[in-house]
Formats: structure tokens, C-alpha cells, sequence
């Protein structure tokens, strides 16, 4: 077994109200999906510990410590933030790599990420304008910016500390309390990056982290009447489920939910960039994202070079030890999970598709002790099969061919999803007549998978509701207020007899 530092995660110990210590629920053994040996075991939360935090939260957030501080030494805790993250990244990209099984390559970029977004929402709150409206009569109008309150933000399990940052760094940036709920099968990075938020200054209360059972301690947390919002990470129907609650409540809330997100390959697409385009897209995080590109069309008459070129390419992925330099796809996150992803494989074969690799678990090299699953990819299916339309969330790509482009944009938008799209084409014209139709979120043209920080992200149609990064992402979890200041030298004329 790899040996990592669990110095930020002592004793299992969890973040309640502001203190540290066992929750009342049962604890929760975290295992490495690469070969299923004991991280640690880490205490969970109960429904009560639930309802504690966000009572200890609320009345932090009342006393009013951070919600009313200066925005820019506010910025310098989150700046304190970033520079923590950095000193210790290698420490919480290994503590990551074992929490869920992504290769060490990939979960050193996602720490730095992390510490590029509080870096980025701090540089926001610095510069953040209010305003002075146009006036239209003897008075002086502005809108300005306050925040919410109490924040329940949900993240999920394929990449914890980043999915953390893009909610916790703009929550706290606007002055809100957060009580973070990390999916129950992730749990260490989460609680080790609450401990850097205290050692830079947030106060106490303003952060709790609740690992455990997301049925009972989400449920507490959206319907509790103190949380005044939910930033929600994770599957759709949870995130219609979290909907309908606060439909109820008259909470506002973000939803970035599930995907089966298109990528296009047009005749004229440079091959090279696009085959690796492609593998990237879909088989990076070994195909656990939800702006995975797994549906492929590739226009007829390059079809069958393509995908000679595209099967090849994935049966070279190094599939193994996450904690390897070398490997390109670590293990699925639980044996659950694979079962899942093996069922969907099963079905599109049944309903007429051909495997043209993978669908199957590599043996050798100690694989067989993890949740390891080969790169697959199938064809000879519609657009219209299951395999097609519903979420896989795992490293399974179906290819179809297309002939003309009216015809791919209504196949391309023909699911419940609009999260992300690709497109691969040298004709600028065609990329940006083509992208503009596209129902979808974000539209990666001759590139995929890239992020920024400074860029808005968000889903269309299932795939969600809300926006998070981007400048205006702050705005998210804060509530707007109009100011009227009266310049008139006589008093209002309505009561004057």
C-alpha cells in the first residue's frame, strides 16, 4: 500500500458547528478503489449532527464576523486559502489520489484548481463594483450585494477537491456560511481542505463538513428553513428531487447535474487532434464526468479510418496504479459502480451493437484487487438506443456516423441533456454556425475537457439550472438590494391636505 499523509484528516474526526470531533451516525471505512485497502476510517454525521451545523452555522453567520468584514480582508483569508493549498499540494493530491483512485498526474492539476479558484473569487471580491442606477426622479438609486446566509453545497465523488473550491471559495467569497456535504464515498480531501480554511482565518462556524449517507443528511439540509440555498452537484434525479424541495421553501438553487454530452468529427478535422481530442474527452477520469464526450459522430466518409485510428489510440491507454506517473486511467470509484458500468455495455450489445475494445476488467499487474475497467468503445447503435441516451458515467463511448450537418445538429440535441459538446472541424464557419445550434452549455471547438475558472459553466435542458465560476459566479450566492436615497427639498405632495 502506497503510504500518503494523514495528518489533515486525524482521528477520522469531522467538522460540526465549528468544532472538531465524532459524528452520532456509524463510521464509514474508506477504501482505495485501486485495490480496496483501508484508508482510514472516518466518522460520519447523523441527521441531528445535520441540524446542529446548520443551526451553529446560521448563528456564526448572524454574529456577523465575516459576513460584515472589509471584502477585500475578506479576499485575504481566500488568498490564505490558495497559498495553503499550494504549500501542501502534493500531500492532498496524494490524500486524493486515495480517496477516489484517480491517477496522482490528474489530481495534482486538480489541486491546483482549487487553489486557483479561491485565488480567482478573491481577486473577484476585491474588484466586485455595486451600483449607482440612472436616476429617474428627486432621489439617488443603487443596487448592492449581500449574502445569503446559510449555504448547503452537495459536491460529488469523481473530483472532491475541486468540486469543493467552486463552491466554497465564491459561498465564502460573498460572506454566506457553508455547510459542505462530500459525497459519502470521498470524504478526506473534503475535511482536510475545512482544516486550511480555519488555519486562514475563516471563523469558527462558518464551515462544517458532514461526511455520511447523502439520504439523510442532505435530506436535513435542504429542507431545514435556515439553509437559504443549495449548490448541488451530482445526478439528475437528485437534483430534481432537490428542486421540488425548494420549490416548496421558495429557495433558490444551482443544479450542474448528469450529461451525454456529443462530439462531431468533421471531414476536414485534423485527425491527429482529434482522435486524441477524443480519447481525452471520454476516457480521462476513466470516463467519470459528467461532461464526458460520450456519444461520437464522424462524418461518413472518414468514418472507418477514424475509428481505426481512435481503437488503436485507446488500446494503448495505460490502464493501472493510480499512484504511477505513467498511468492514464485509474480504477472506477466502487465495485458498485463497475457493475453498473458493465451493465450498460451488456445492453447496448443486446440491443444490436458491435465491441470494437474494452468491455472487460484488465487482469494483471495486482488490477484484479481494484475497480478497474478497460477503455470501451461500441458501434453499430442508434442515437435513439439506451446506451445512447442515458448516463453511463464511466469509460464507454458509442460511435455512429453522420452524413450531412442538419442531421447530426438533430441527432446531437436529441437528448434530455445539454451539458457539453465537441466539435472537431477546420472550417471556422461551419464550427461557429454549428456551435451557435448546439443545446449545450459549453461547446469545445478543436479541443475538449478545458476549463477555466474565469469562464461561466452550466447545464441546459436536465443537465441543470444555475451558473458557477466566471466573474459573475459570486453573484450566485448573494441577493440583491435597491437603495433609495430622497433629494427632494419638499416633502412627498400625496399627504398634503
Amino acid at each position: 500500500m502506497t503510504p500518503f499523509d494523514t495528518s489533515l484528516v486525524p482521528n477520522g474526526d469531522i467538522l460540526i458547528g465549528g468544532e472538531w470531533r465524532q459524528g452520532r451516525a456509524a463510521p464509514f471505512a474508506s477504501l482505495y478503489p485501486a485495490d480496496q485497502s483501508l484508508n482510514m476510517e472516518v466518522s460520519t454525521a447523523s441527521a441531528e449532527d445535520a441540524a446542529e451545523a446548520v443551526e451553529k452555522a446560521h448563528a456564526a453567520w448572524k454574529q456577523g464576523e465575516w459576513a460584515t468584514m472589509k471584502p477585500h480582508l475578506r479576499a485575504l483569508v481566500l488568498y490564505r486559502i490558495a497559498d495553503l493549498i499550494m504549500q501542501r499540494h502534493e500531500a492532498l493530491a496524494q490524500l486524493q489520489r486515495r480517496d477516489n483512485g484517480k491517477p496522482i498526474k490528474e489530481t495534482r492539476v486538480l489541486v491546483a484548481s482549487a487553489a486557483n479558484t479561491f485565488r480567482y473569487f478573491a481577486a473577484c471580491l476585491e474588484t466586485m463594483d455595486e451600483e449607482v442606477t440612472p436616476s429617474r426622479g428627486d432621489y439617488l438609486t443603487m443596487s448592492v450585494y449581500e449574502p445569503i446566509g446559510v449555504i448547503a453545497a452537495i459536491t460529488p465523488w469523481n473530483s472532491p477537491i475541486a468540486s469543493d473550491a467552486q463552491k466554497l471559495a465564491p459561498a465564502l467569497a460573498a460572506g454566506n456560511a457553508v455547510v459542505l456535504k462530500p459525497a459519502e464515498v470521498t470524504p478526506l480531501v473534503s475535511l482536510a481542505l475545512a482544516r486550511i480554511c480555519e488555519e486562514a482565518g475563516v471563523p469558527k462556524g462558518i464551515v462544517s463538513v458532514l461526511p455520511g449517507k447523502g439520504s439523510v443528511i442532505g435530506d436535513v439540509l435542504v429542507r431545514h428553513p435556515l439553509v437559504r440555498k443549495v449548490s448541488f452537484t451530482g445526478g439528475t434525479e437528485v437534483g430534481r428531487g432537490i428542486a421540488r424541495i425548494a420549490a416548496d421553501k421558495l429557495m433558490p438553487v444551482s443544479l450542474e447535474l448528469g450529461g451525454k454530452s456529443p462530439t462531431m468529427v468533421f471531414e476536414d478535422a485534423d485527425i491527429d487532434h482529434a482522435v486524441n481530442g477524443v480519447l481525452y474527452g471520454i476516457f480521462s477520469s476513466s470516463g467519470e464526468a459528467c461532461i464526458a464526450g460520450s456519444r461520437l459522430f464522424v462524418q461518413r466518409s472518414i468514418y472507418d479510418t477514424f475509428m481505426k485510428r481512435l481503437v488503436e489510440g485507446a488500446r494503448k491507454l495505460r490502464v493501472g496504479d493510480p499512484s504511477s506517473e505513467n498511468t492514464q486511467m485509474g480504477p472506477l470509484i466502487t465495485a458498485k459502480h463497475r457493475e453498473s458500468v458493465e451493465r450498460y455495455v451488456a445492453i447496448g450489445l443486446e440491443e444490436g451493437g458491435r465491441l470494437l475494445c474494452g468491455g472487460e476488467r484488465p487482469v494483471g499487474d495486482q488490477r484484479e484487487h481494484g475497480f478497474f475497467y478497460q477503455p470501451t468503445i461500441l458501434e453499430g447503435l442508434k442515437n435513439s438506443a439506451r446506451i445512447c441516451q442515458e448516463e453511463i458515467f464511466g469509460p464507454v463511448l458509442v460511435a455512429m456516423p453522420f452524413d450531412d450537418e442538419a442531421a447530426l445538429i438533430e441527432e446531437a440535441n436529441d437528448s434530455v441533456f445539454g451539458l457539453a459538446a465537441g466539435i472537431w472541424t477546420r472550417d471556422y464557419k461551419r464550427a461557429w454556425r454549428v456551435a451557435r445550434k448546439l443545446e449545450a452549455g459549453t461547446v469545445w471547438i478543436n479541443t475538449y475537457k478545458l476549463f477555466s475558472i474565469s469562464t461561466p459553466f452550466s447545464g441546459w435542458k436536465e443537465s441543470g439550472m444555475g451558473r458557477e465560476k466566471g466573474r459573475l459566479g459570486i453573484r450566485e450566492y448573494m441577493q440583491q438590494k435597491s437603495l433609495y436615497w430622497g433629494l427632494n427639498d419638499a416633502p412627498l405632495p400625496w399627504a398634503n391636505a
